[in-house]
């Protein structure tokens, strides 16, 4: 499997407040990216993957709440995980 429990525990030790902290919405929104770069990477070989495509539709659609609910509370904190992960251009 490409996502295992180490490497959650890495993606939230990286951009979370702890490995346990599950629920700040940087860390949310990095496992989110990794899974999103994933299933991209798979759609490209698979081009006719459509239970796929609207899985990483909906990935795309979390994401995206939570950058807008971090937007609004801390402006500061969306930018610095913006910048971060790379998302925005």
């Amino acid at each position: 499997m490409y996502l295992t429990t180490e490497k959650k525990r890495e993606i939230f030790k990286k951009y979370g407040n702890s490995e346990t902290d599950t629920g700040s919405p940087e860390g949310q929104v990095a496992l989110f990216t990794y899974r999103i770069n994933h299933l991209t990477e798979h759609l490209k070989k698979n081009r006719k993957d459509f239970n796929t495509e609207k899985a990483l539709v909906s990935l795309v659609g979390k994401r995206k709440r939570i950058l807008n609910y971090l937007k609004n509370i801390d402006i500061e904190r969306y930018r610095a995980i913006i910048a971060e992960l790379g998302i925005r251009k």
